[in-house]
């Protein structure tokens, strides 16, 4: 199982402020009720986000200037949605998880020197 990706919110004191601690506990009691591994997510990304800071974070965001994209003209906000450099670093964390966990996966996970093609 896995939780969810964090949302980037924080409060006016720099300290990330969790979105979604109520699904992600239940995905963890559910884990733990069906004896199924969990790759926690939502924590990960967290703790990412965190080290990161309110400024950091935006890099694995889609924060566009204007005229920087011609989806989002007037430029975009969003602590949502990652951009190339934040789905990677999210897909790090699950592939950190499914090695650590040993799962049957491991084996079939390609080594890969991708880097993102797109980085503030």
């Amino acid at each position: 199982m896995l939780t969810p990706a964090a949302r980037r919110k924080f409060d006016t004191t720099g300290t990330l402020v969790g979105t979604h601690e109520v699904y992600s506990a239940i995905v963890r009691k559910l884990a733990a009720e069906q004896k199924v591994p969990l790759i926690d997510l939502d924590r990960e990304s967290q703790a990412l986000l965190q080290k990161l800071g309110p400024e950091g974070s935006k890099k694995l965001f889609n924060y566009l200037t204007p005229g920087e994209s011609i989806n989002y003209p007037e430029g975009r906000a969003d602590d949502t949605h990652f951009n190339e450099l934040g789905a990677l670093k999210m897909a790090e964390i699950v592939l950190a998880g499914i090695r650590s966990l040993k799962l049957g996966l491991t084996p079939h996970i390609a080594h890969s020197n991708v880097k993102p093609l797109y980085e503030k």
